[in-house]
């Protein structure tokens, strides 16, 4: 009986995963199955399992599974595997990357008169991307609590606009190359330094921009700070225009990223680290290289831009 069900798994197995047929599959779970992923808490049925494995199955084309181990010990079923593949298509709002990935998971399972009635897995899709290097912000993706009644029932949203409005910066324009050299950027505020030993720096964009995916496969990014006399020059890059560079005087950095001509400083960042967070990627980068003059920034505050050359010192 033992064999009959770790054949049956890996039976199944194969075909759903490296040819998307879930005859087999079907056959082996019960009807109310449930799968319980030990990472985020999220619990899916038969149907949405067979949706996530469609989802992986189209954005790694190549992949292949193999079933290391099942040890059963009467109505538990542990099953240890690996997969491989490369990353050529969208997975879900992340861009695919190219590269290979090598993921191991294990499974928990229930059986009931001889089929799979409950998982626990040790992976999902997020893992899938944690094993690309693009790990999930986890608190980008917690239910909302209900705050209550009175002020807390202010929409959080609305308070942080608020709060942003009261808040100085510069403008900066983040540049790269897209999978044809031509160059690519946009306008973003969202620039923190992390620190100076290492030289670490902080993005965040959102991934509704049309510059995101280049981005988003980019090994190097060029920072611009724009001076007071790149207004035109900000305008052209908070625009949708189709070829943003073709009125933009700009030279390479060391490692081929655009560097925009007139800015206040350039620094062009090899990227280390990408963080999922819903709507937008962290990006922490590694300063390589640094260009800088003494022209006054553009600033930004509260939906406006200010001419930097007026400041008075307190």
């Amino acid at each position: 009986m033992q064999e009959n069900v770790k054949d049956a798994v890996t039976v199944a197995w194969a075909n759903a995963w490296d040819r998307g047929d879930f005859g087999a599959l079907e056959a082996l779970v019960t009807d109310d199955y449930q799968r319980e992923s030990t990472g985020s808490g999220r619990v899916c049925s038969l149907a949405e399992f067979q949706v996530e494995i469609n989802e992986v199955r189209a954005a790694f084309p190549d992949l292949v599974t193999r079933i290391d181990q099942i040890v059963q010990e009467g109505d538990s079923l542990a099953i240890f595997w690996t997969s491989t593949g490369t990353f050529l298509e969208p997975l879900g709002s992340v861009p695919p990357t190219g590269k290979p990935v090598i993921t191991k998971g294990s499974n928990n399972s229930t059986l009931r008169d001889g089929r799979i009635t409950h998982e626990r897995v040790t992976w999902d899709s997020n893992e899938l991307l944690t094993h690309l290097g693009l790990p999930s912000l986890h608190s980008a993706f917690e239910p909302e609590e209900n705050p209550g009644d009175g002020e807390a029932a202010a929409l959080p949203r609305e308070m942080l606009k608020a709060f942003n409005k009261q808040f100085t910066s510069g403008v900066t324009v983040v540049t790269t190359r897209d999978g044809d050299n031509h160059p690519r950027g946009l306008a973003v505020t969202a620039y923190s330094s992390i620190s100076l030993d290492p030289p670490l720096v902080l993005l965040c964009i959102q991934k509704s921009s049309s510059t995101y995916p280049a981005l988003f496969r980019s090994a190097n990014v060029g920072i611009n700070i724009l001076s007071s006399g790149q207004r035109d020059t900000l305008g052209v890059f908070a625009s949708k225009s189709s070829d943003k560079f073709a009125t933009i005087a700009w030279h390479a950095g060391p490692n081929g990223s655009p560097l925009i001509d007139g800015s206040s400083a350039s620094i062009e960042v090899e990227i280390k680290e990408r963080y999922q967070a819903l709507t937008h990627t962290i990006f922490i980068g590694r300063v390589r290289h640094a260009e800088t003059t003494d022209d006054a920034p553009i600033l930004y505050k509260a939906g406006k831009f200010f001419d930097g050359r007026g400041l008075t010192e307190l």
